[in-house]
C-alpha cells in the first residue's frame, strides 16, 4: 500500500495480520486504518491501536442500520422462494475462486 493510504476492516478481522498493521502504521508505511473487527475480540484495553492517532475504531456495528430486521426478512423470503423453485441463489462464493462470480 501508499504511504498515503488508509487501510480499512470491517470484514473479518482474522483476516489482517494485527501486529503487522500497527508496525505499518508506526513506521508510516501507511497513513491510518479504519477498523469495525480484530483478530481478538473484543480488542484488548491497552492495544496499541487504541492509543493511535491515525486509526478510527468503530464498535463492530456498521451493519446495523435502520430497518436491516426487514430487509433482512425480505432477503430471507426471496431466497426461500428461490430455493423452492430450485433456482440458484444470486451472489453464491465460487469455494474455488474464493469469491461471488
Amino acid at each position: 500500500m501508499d504511504d498515503s493510504a488508509v487501510f480499512i476492516n470491517v470484514g473479518r478481522g482474522d483476516t489482517v495480520d494485527t501486529d503487522a498493521l500497527v508496525t505499518a502504521l508506526r513506521a508510516g508505511q501507511i497513513a491510518g486504518a479504519g477498523l469495525d473487527v480484530f483478530d481478538e475480540e473484543p480488542l484488548p484495553a491497552g492495544h496499541p491501536l487504541w492509543s493511535m492517532d491515525n486509526v478510527i475504531i468503530t464498535p463492530h456495528m456498521s451493519g446495523d442500520t435502520d430497518g436491516w430486521r426487514m430487509r433482512l426478512a425480505e432477503q430471507f423470503h426471496r431466497l426461500f422462494e428461490q430455493y423452492l423453485a430450485g433456482e440458484q441463489f444470486p451472489h453464491t462464493v465460487d469455494k474455488k475462486l474464493g469469491y461471488v462470480r
